[in-house]
């Protein structure tokens, strides 16, 4: 990975979305990208460029930005954080559980993970 744009690119290209919530004054607080995979989800959030984190929790988490669950965390400079996020192994299918829900709106530039409960 050359540069941070060159990490977003991988991200995106190993299918994780990308919100970018904003304050009530409409400035950027963070890049946050997702990808629900192999009955995990895999959340990455950028603050800036030395201030970034990663994890990986189970895709039945009601609350994905403030998971009771955590499987893999780390912390870091942006660089390292989707580094790492790009170097994490899928699980294995015959443990991993379907996840279930998406993505909802909630304020202008806000949304919110809504798991789904059947």
């Amino acid at each position: 990975m050359k540069d941070i744009t060159d990490g977003l690119q991988a991200l995106i290209a190993r299918d994780f979305h990308f919100a970018h919530p904003r304050d009530s004054n409409g400035t950027l607080i963070a890049v946050v990208g997702i990808r629900v995979h192999h009955g995990v989800i895999d959340i990455v959030q950028l603050y800036d460029e030395d201030d970034a984190d990663a994890a990986r929790i189970p895709g039945d988490e009601p609350d994905v930005l403030f998971p009771k669950t955590v499987l893999w965390r780390t912390t870091g400079s942006s660089r390292d954080v989707i580094e790492a996020a790009l170097a994490l192994e899928n699980p294995e299918p015959e443990r991993a559980a379907p996840s279930k829900g998406c993505w909802v709106p909630t304020h202008a530039g806000r949304s919110a993970w809504l798991a789904a409960s059947a």
